[in-house]
């Protein structure tokens, strides 16, 4: 249902130097990219993310409550996702690891560069 999701930044360069590295750890890379727009994605049929200058000029500013779930293939992949964003300079919003409010699913959070809140999951469903 979703084609893609889009953060706001205010240095489209150091974002995009962020998750070229940040999404290299998994296999995406840049689908859509205009002047003001970039987007990454393992697939172009599937969903992706995108940073962006605002269209309407005005600085980029972090929505309370907002979170984008990249999902991922195993805490491995988790655990190397979270660690690479740290190394980048995102800021911890809770180390990678189980959630005991769920069964099965396991997450790392992070704030991007301009204070974007994302998280890395696995959910481990059984069959």
């Amino acid at each position: 249902m979703i084609g893609y999701v889009t953060l706001g930044t205010n240095d489209l360069a150091r974002a995009v130097a962020f998750y070229d590295e940040l999404f290299a750890t998994i296999g995406a890379g840049r689908f859509l990219e205009t002047e003001q727009f970039i987007a990454w994605s393992r697939d172009p049929e599937q969903p992706g993310l995108a940073v962006t200058k605002p269209f309407n000029g005005q600085p980029a500013s972090v929505g309370n409550g907002v979170m984008v779930a990249i999902q991922l293939n195993s805490t491995a992949e988790v655990d190397a996702f979270y660690q690479k964003a740290l190394e980048l300079g995102a800021t911890c919003e809770g180390p990678a690891g189980p959630r005991a409010e769920m069964a099965g699913f396991y997450a790392g959070y992070f704030r991007d560069l301009d204070g974007n809140k994302l998280n890395g999951f696995y959910l481990d469903m059984p069959a």
